[in-house]
């Protein structure tokens, strides 16, 4: 047999309808993190699912635990060679909300459904579509070849729709059990549906409340507009003085100095779409003189997510006692992630804002990895890649979105390269979420050939 043989394979697994029962399967348990009634369907899934699908392959499994974190961990590996590179792999079996109500009629997030050219369903794209490539792909490659030909470590994590509590401790405390030569996981959108994609981190994330309690209760506008200060005012004109009128982000310290030379170079040919639909791109909106792959992938954007002051459902005339927002700020390597905050509140004193209070919210701070672009891991998942599908692999430097994948970098020490198997025009996170069974089908073939060659000798030493 050989890797000819194996990507066929993979198109035949997936052409039978094998692949989407597998899917199906896992799509119908619905294990929604962020909802405390799940809290034990989130066990089942490791348990019912990943655990016979590692063990069957030949993977020893365990369950792992840690104080912080609300659900378990399953970790599996198949060592076959202390000599051969290991390999660490990664997902997530939890997802957000369904939102049953707000899909579109005939379709549920907990049932696999195609419509109109696509498959639907809670975590196709998010995370449980992409593992599940992954693990097929081993599987075919273990099936075809007789062995891996390298060693496979795996974590499946039910938290990562929360904030990955407990991942971090976890990975401190187990340095050595997944110590291996690289990460490559599945998570993210590619570039567009029809480029396949390696991304190499992940833009940080920081959520902020900001707020203003001028006083206790509201006072008739008639009565006292001039008089008293109010509160929604003054906080927009804070938060103005954080971000221009079109996106340029005015605190110093929440920019990077400058874009580096091999980031500009690998996203010269990136083009952002966000498919059919997708939003219109701004060209003025950000930081200028970058182009728009270079603004969400190499640079730092501010944004506020919510904005409350008075009583937006039944507005009165009266000036109300506060104001507040949720505020988010993305930035990428090369801002320092603990001046952030302390440079917001110098920032905001600086400009006669002393009275906007700062609150950090419960979602967990992201720190910004990059691998750099010019590592040998990167060149030969490329050529891996593009051995497969014969089309130019578009390079990310990071995601646009946050991901823990600080843990894998800053904890373990390792190169990170994922290999995302899903579209910026998914609705990920919303209603009818779904992915094109024809990038489910690539992604297989894709991660068939990457396993193979990675199995074949040749790949980077550390």
């Amino acid at each position: 047999m050989n890797r000819t043989q194996a990507v066929e394979q993979a198109e035949q697994c997936f052409d039978s309808g094998a692949f989407r029962q597998v899917l199906a399967r896992r799509i119908a348990i619905p294990t929604e993190s962020q909802n405390p009634d799940r809290a034990e369907v989130l066990p089942q899934y490791l348990e019912a699912e990943m655990r016979p699908a590692f063990e069957a392959m030949g993977f020893t499994c365990r369950i792992l635990t840690h104080p912080k974190a609300r659900a378990p961990f399953l970790y599996a590996e198949r060592i076959e060679d202390a000599a051969l590179p290991t390999v660490l792999g990664y997902g997530h079996g939890d997802v957000i909300r369904g939102l049953e109500p707000e899909w579109l009629p005939g379709l549920s997030p907990w049932t696999l459904t195609e419509s109109q050219g696509r498959w639907y369903g809670r975590g196709i794209a998010d995370n449980k579509g992409q593992h599940a490539v992954n693990l097929e792909a081993l599987r075919i490659v273990l099936q075809t070849r007789g062995r891996l030909g390298f060693n496979a470590k795996y974590l499946i994590e039910m938290g990562e729709e929360t904030g990955s509590p407990g991942l971090r401790e976890l990975c401190e405390a187990n340095r050595d059990l997944f110590k291996a030569d690289v990460l490559i996981a599945s998570d993210g959108p590619r570039l567009s549906a029809q480029r396949p994609t390696v991304f190499l981190g992940a833009r940080g994330s920081l959520n902020v409340d900001l707020s203003i309690e001028a006083r206790a209760g509201g006072h008739h506008s008639g009565n006292w507009g001039g008089l008293i200060s109010n509160p929604g005012i003054q906080l927009a004109h804070a938060i103005s003085t954080l971000v221009s009128p079109t996106g340029q982000i005015r605190v110093p310290e929440w920019r990077p100095k400058a874009l580096p030379a091999s980031v500009r170079r690998v996203l010269a040919d990136c083009e952002v779409d966000g498919g059919a639909d997708g939003p219109t791109i701004e060209p003025d909106w950000g930081e200028p003189g970058l182009s728009p792959a270079e603004r969400v992938f190499g640079w730092c954007s501010f944004e506020v997510l919510a904005y409350k002051t008075g009583n937006p459902e039944t507005p009165v005339n009266a000036i109300p006692p506060r104001a507040w927002a949720r505020c988010q700020l993305r930035f990428v390597v090369g801002v320092d992630p603990d001046d952030l905050l302390p440079a917001l509140r110098r920032h905001l004193d600086r400009e006669g804002y002393p009275m906007v209070q700062i609150q950090t919210t419960r979602e967990t701070m992201f720190r910004a990895t990059r691998l750099d672009p010019d590592n040998p891991w990167v060149d030969w998942t490329v050529a891996s890649l593009q051995q497969t599908c014969g089309k130019k692999i578009a390079i990310l430097p990071n995601l646009g979105g946050s991901l823990p994948n600080d843990i894998f970098t800053d904890v373990l020490g390792l190169p990170t390269v994922w290999v995302p198997h899903s579209y910026p025009g998914c609705s990920q996170h919303a209603p009818n979420e779904h992915l094109p069974p024809e990038l489910l089908r690539e992604a297989l073939r894709l991660m068939t050939g990457l396993y193979w060659d990675m199995g074949a000798g040749g790949a980077p030493t550390r």
